[in-house]
């Protein structure tokens, strides 16, 4: 299976939210519905066993006063009354029951109402019949005789309750289910149009944000559009600058090949235009090998902007070697060359430390005047930070050039640099390797006057 074919399509949020309203909808139905039936059977079950404490203190109050009290008075009083009556001796034995003959019922000295009322005058209790769905209250009240006169009322339980009402119940749910999806259907178009609006202003994006929620992603949204149109710009005119540098040498080599192939270059003028397309043919060799390494540089940056397996490269030693190799290079354009190495390690990739240098000391023989001087330095500063300088009295860049230098095929002088060969890329070469170092350029300039570029490692970590 391909990995397109195993990816899952994405959710719709309008989706996700209606079915989060209705859910929250139907949680919050019975959830209120079981709360709600909770405390009213409590406060229910309070209120009966206040009343049920009432009316037996009353009975026992009219029981006791009479003269000549019997049971058909308490019959008397409990007729048409729901409430089950019962008198209980000191012993436990009953010996009146309104509903069932005294006889035939059982010892109630141990039933905990009968036991609370013999200890403290009043006691009460609460049974409940899970085979009938019902629960008893009783309430028990000692008379001055020491015996019991106890009251019961049957009650139905909460559950049955919700027995009685469950129709009612479903038909409440189904409502709150139908409210809920046109809620959620009205709700989820408004809070989702302005996000789907959002795709229609992308080049205002952050200015229009409608959720406050989405300012991160509006922002990461147009910082990855301004980074497209850059890149895109930036590839445009590296192709029509490529296009350019090498179109100038190819017609140069064309066209001397041309007059040395038709025969009408004079035998004499054949090794000066030879010379000519070995230079022009040299000028673009280097161009093709810049072009590669910036490619190469910006692979590495794409894969983490930093070197994987940085080593200790020795400033002092690569500054002495870049020396020997340029001073050739330094005697053609009648400039001095000096180094003044201090020690000073970093690290970092020998190979392109040293390609830094090169250009950055190439550049500034480029742009010197003969009878100039550049100078080579390396050192640590007051934090301890290694640092690389190039130290030059040249034709100096000019304030309004300074921040555009390091851009690719940015030419201070183009007529100099085509003079002497110059591809301008070099500062860019340099922009990226100290990118990948982690380290900062420093440039100072002054037009007439010369250039410094210093460039400032990190200093090590201490241990």
């Amino acid at each position: 299976m391909k990995p397109e074919e195993s990816r899952t399509a994405p959710r719709r949020m309008s989706h996700l939210l209606r079915a989060a309203l209705i859910l929250v909808g139907l949680l919050a139905v019975v959830l209120t519905s079981v709360g709600a039936a909770f405390l009213f059977h409590r406060a229910f079950a309070a209120q009966v066993d206040r009343d049920l404490g009432r009316t037996a203190r009353a009975l026992a109050a009219v029981y006791e006063a009479d003269s000549d009290p019997a049971y058909a008075a308490l019959d008397q009083a409990m007729a048409g009354s729901t409430l089950r009556l019962t008198l209980v001796d000191t012993d436990g034995t009953v010996l009146h029951d309104s509903t069932e003959p005294a006889e035939k019922m059982e010892n109630h000295y141990a039933r905990p109402e009968i036991a609370a009322a013999r200890e403290m005058g009043e006691g009460s209790s609460v049974r409940q019949s899970t085979t009938l769905g019902r629960e008893v209250h009783y309430h028990a009240v000692r008379l001055d005789s020491g015996q019991i006169l106890r009251l019961g009322e049957e009650t139905s339980t909460m559950w049955s309750l919700y027995n009685q009402v469950l129709p009612l119940l479903g038909a409440g749910c189904a409502l709150v289910v139908l409210l809920s999806a046109l809620l959620a259907a009205v709700m989820t178009r408004w809070l989702v149009r302005p996000i789907t609006r959002m795709a229609d202003h992308l080049d205002t994006i952050e200015a229009n944000v409608p959720y406050e929620e989405l300012i991160p992603l509006a922002h990461t949204i147009q910082s990855d559009r301004r980074l497209r149109e850059n890149n895109e710009t930036m590839r445009r005119e590296f192709t029509a600058n490529v296009s350019h540098e090498l179109k100038t040498p190819l017609t140069s080599i064309s066209g001397y090949a041309e007059l040395i192939e038709t025969g009408m270059a004079k035998p004499e003028d054949v090794p000066v235009f030879g010379k000519r397309i070995h230079k022009e043919a040299g000028r673009m060799i280097r161009l093709v090998s810049d072009i590669l390494q910036l490619s190469e540089l910006d692979g590495m940056h794409s894969e983490g902007s930093t070197l994987s397996e940085p080593l200790p490269v020795d400033l002092a030693s690569l500054l002495k070697e870049v020396n020997g190799n340029m001073t050739m290079n330094a005697r053609k354009a009648y400039v001095t060359l000096q180094c003044d190495p201090a020690p000073a390690t970093v690290l970092g990739s020998r190979d392109l430390l040293t390609e830094l240098v090169t250009n950055l000391c190439d550049n500034a023989i480029r742009y010197n005047r003969p009878g100039g001087h550049v100078a080579l330095r390396c050192g640590t500063d007051n934090t301890g930070a290694p640092y690389v300088c190039v130290e030059d009295n040249g034709i100096g860049i000019p304030q309004d050039a300074q921040n555009r230098v390091f851009e690719r095929f940015y030419r201070v002088d183009k007529s100099r640099s085509k003079a002497t060969g110059g591809t301008g890329l070099g500062l860019a070469i340099v922009k990226h390797i100290a990118v990948l170092h982690n380290a900062r350029i420093d440039l100072r300039s002054t037009v007439g006057t010369g250039t410094t570029i210093r460039v400032t490692f990190p200093a090590p970590k201490k241990s």
